[in-house]
């Protein structure tokens, strides 16, 4: 838990110290039930380094007990909910009346069963909740239909229902029994209703649905309606785990989007593509490498690239035997010491036969009657 003398704003205080939720706190503040040394606290967002002299409804706000977390196999027909405007059961009915006041970690569905966590700290609850964080969920689903494990596999690759984007889901089947199948879930994300929403667009009837996992955290043989605390000692090292994943957690890379301004140097091409004008080279891309492959003009306006240019084998002198051809240069450096487009000549001679003379004034035309 993070030093309640460090500064943090007054709802998370409150929150973390088993007041309220956060949004139940902010209000509280907007409707002046909190103070600071009798001084009505005005918004949530004040910074406050410890909750000393803070009250609530007059009452001074204790410091905040070290962080609890508790296992509960939450049984069907009760609603993971503090209270129900319909009357029905809700988990803090089934719960033992001498617990600390608890908040839990997601929710079940009202026909879904299996591991709840319920914990005394409002930032945790936030930390694993959060699919950012990328804790594992874990499902066993019984349905009606016909499914293999094929098209569970593609579940890998995310799905699209309805408009909402569903990530990857980790789905095997387990078995058959009649008409029933069992197939094992897990995922990171624990949108609301994610597990049933997919199977039955996948044509399923899911008839039971239990969570086995959060995280480390496994339901086991704990009895359906019971409760266990988890041991201060594995509290702490998972939370030291989720810190560690959150800082090993490879930076995203920049992606250049063709034509964008703002694509990274290193992706710009070090050579143009020629124009009508002839080749246009990046800024420091011509070398004398380029300068000596140019072709070399030839006498009445044609060019002719050099050999060395063309690609062939220059004479060796007297007897001495040619050198083995070198090993083929890197693409990119092949790019840049492509020749360059021939370029007119500055001066052109012209050669007998590219136009003829103008006839002179009152001269008849040769080849006409």
């Amino acid at each position: 838990m993070a030093d309640e003398r460090s500064p943090h704003r007054i709802a998370k205080l409150l929150a973390r110290a088993g007041v309220a939720s956060r949004r139940e706190v902010e209000r509280m503040i907007a409707e002046g039930r909190v103070a600071k040394d009798g001084v009505v606290i005005d918004t949530p967002a004040t910074v406050l380094a410890s909750l000393d002299g803070v009250t609530v409804d007059h009452q001074p706000v204790a410091a905040a007990e070290p962080t609890r977390l508790f296992l509960f196999h939450k049984p069907t027909g009760v609603l993971t909910a503090e209270r129900d405007p319909a009357g029905r059961a809700t988990i803090y009915d089934r719960l033992p009346k001498d617990l600390p006041r608890l908040v839990p970690v997601g929710r079940l569905d009202l026909n879904t069963e299996g591991l709840l966590l319920l914990t005394t700290d409002g930032e945790l609850k936030r930390q694993l909740e959060l699919p950012a964080t990328g804790v594992e969920r874990s499902y066993r689903a019984r349905a009606y239909g016909q499914i293999s494990q094929a098209q569970l596999e593609e579940l890998i690759h995310g799905i699209e229902i309805e408009g909402i984007r569903y990530g990857a889901i980790d789905a095997n089947l387990e078995r058959r029994t009649g008409a029933n199948v069992w197939i094992e879930m897990t995922l990171r994300e624990g949108k609301n209703r994610e597990v049933r929403r997919v199977l039955e667009h996948l044509g399923l009837r899911v008839s039971r649905l239990i969570r086995t996992r959060y995280g480390p955290f496994v339901l086991g043989d704990l009895p359906v309606g019971d409760i266990g605390e988890v041991r201060v000692a594995d509290l702490i090292a998972f939370r030291q785990t989720l810190k560690a994943a959150a800082r090993q957690r490879p930076p995203v890379a920049d992606v250049a989007v063709p034509g964008s301004r703002s694509a990274p140097a290193s992706r710009v091409s070090t050579t143009a593509r020629p124009t009508a004008g002839g080749s246009r080279v990046a800024a420091g891309a011509r070398s004398g490498a380029q300068l000596r492959s140019a072709p070399t003009p030839r006498p009445g306006g044609a060019s002719q690239p050099s050999r060395a240019a063309a690609g062939a084998p220059a004479k060796a002198p007297g007897n001495v035997p040619l050198s083995p051809r070198p090993a083929a240069k890197p693409a990119a450096r092949a790019a840049e010491e492509q020749p360059l487009t021939p370029q007119r000549p500055a001066r052109i001679k012209r050669q007998p036969g590219w136009a003829k003379p103008k006839p002179k004034p009152g001269a008849r035309p040769r080849g006409r009657k």
